[in-house]
């Protein structure tokens, strides 16, 4: 028979002798070494953990954003929206190298938390109004206020509807329906215009003030309020002039109200874009007269100037103003881009918002007036 000894098999589980401790000074001894071991252990791993070996250094790296780094100088800039490069020197007393910063178009959209708010270097404060200007660095209205759009290749369409501010219930409407992509064109005799301009702002929309020029037949045939006149002397020109400007802010340029005459006079016109270049805004020609001189104006003042291609609402049928805004694509197919100009009638605002929809599909661009602009500054 096995002989068991103790009878260890006869004792429950987890009961019967445990291994005795060590004890007394040897004991002690032994557990103090290790505490000790353990402890010394512990504070390598700290230090090597704290160590730079060089192996943790990240890389450096190039950072995606919309300003230089302020101690910088840049000595090439492309400042257009779209895609751009931004090659950036250090100051002569740093040691730091060159820098490449890159400018996502995503980074130029629009905030609509502060789009309606004027650039105070940008106002010029006056009797007739809150006046755009450019500011002490040159920067201009038309820059800061202009909606950035792609730079991409293909076909462009800018839209512009005016006649704004004059129908409390069109203007709203128009705001409401038209896509952001839409220039908004404000009539200066229009109630509102500072609540209405930061209500398009807000959505997104590119604004241009309308000014009104004299016709032929004026004053049987009158513009309204501000009307600039070829006959009037320097005085009343800026008086009519500024007064308008000062109706409302953040707009990236001027488009005419008429003016027959006045766009084919070379003293008023050279007049008007002198004041214009002065403050930093583009111009709008609406085509209707073929006789316009403003382009040579513009380019010797130099003044942005772009012209409409198409007037999309002569007739104020839905039909008529879908072809209209079809032959504005024809012709942005054939030389890249197109200005089609209409007013804030209903059907107009009805016709251009559906249009767009589908345009877009078609994979056609729809643009801020502003990037249409042949800029003279950005040559």
């Amino acid at each position: 028979m096995l002989d068991f000894g103790d009878r260890e098999i006869d004792r429950p589980i987890g009961q019967g002798t445990r291994e005795r401790l060590p004890h007394g000074r040897a004991g002690r001894r032994t557990v103090f070494g290790s505490a000790l071991c353990a402890v010394a252990i512990l504070g390598l791993s700290v230090l090597a953990a704290l160590h730079d070996d060089g192996l943790r250094t990240p890389p450096p790296f190039v950072v995606a954003t919309t300003q230089p780094e302020p101690a910088a100088l840049p000595v090439e800039a492309e400042e257009r929206s779209g895609p751009s490069i931004t090659r950036v020197q250090p100051r002569a007393d740093s040691d730091s190298p060159s820098v490449v910063v890159i400018r996502d178009p995503s980074g130029l959209s629009h905030n609509s938390a502060t789009a309606h708010l004027p650039d105070p270097e940008l106002v010029e404060r006056s009797d007739y109004g809150p006046l755009p200007r450019r500011s002490a660095e040159g920067r201009r209205p038309f820059d800061a206020y202009a909606r950035p759009w792609s730079g991409a290749r293909g076909a462009r369409i800018a839209v512009v509807v005016g006649g704004l501010g004059l129908s409390q219930t069109g203007t709203q409407r128009a705001i409401e329906v038209l896509p952001a992509e839409v220039t908004l064109a404000f009539a200066p005799a229009g109630n509102s215009l500072d609540r209405w301009m930061q209500t398009a702002r807000r959505k997104g929309h590119e604004l241009l003030m309308q000014i009104p020029l004299e016709p032929f037949d004026y004053p049987n045939v009158d513009p309204g309020r501000g009307t600039l006149t070829i006959d009037a002397d320097p005085m009343s020109f800026r008086e009519d002039l500024y007064w308008t400007l000062g109706r409302m802010t953040n707009y990236a340029g001027v488009m005419n109200h008429m003016g027959g005459r006045f766009v084919t006079d070379d003293d008023a016109m050279k007049a008007l874009m002198t004041e214009l270049s002065d403050r930093g805004l583009g111009y709008l020609d609406d085509g209707a007269s073929a006789r316009s001189i403003a382009e040579a104006q513009a380019a010797s003042a130099g003044v942005p100037f772009a012209a409409s291609s198409v007037a999309i609402d002569t007739v104020r049928e839905r039909g008529e103003i879908l072809k209209k805004l079809d032959e504005a694509e024809r012709v942005a197919r054939a030389t890249g881009s197109a200005i089609a100009v209409g007013a804030g009638f209903d059907v107009t605002v009805d016709a251009v918002a559906a249009w767009i929809s589908e345009a877009r599909l078609r994979g056609i661009e729809i643009v801020g007036y502003s990037a249409l602009a042949n800029d003279p500054e950005r040559r």
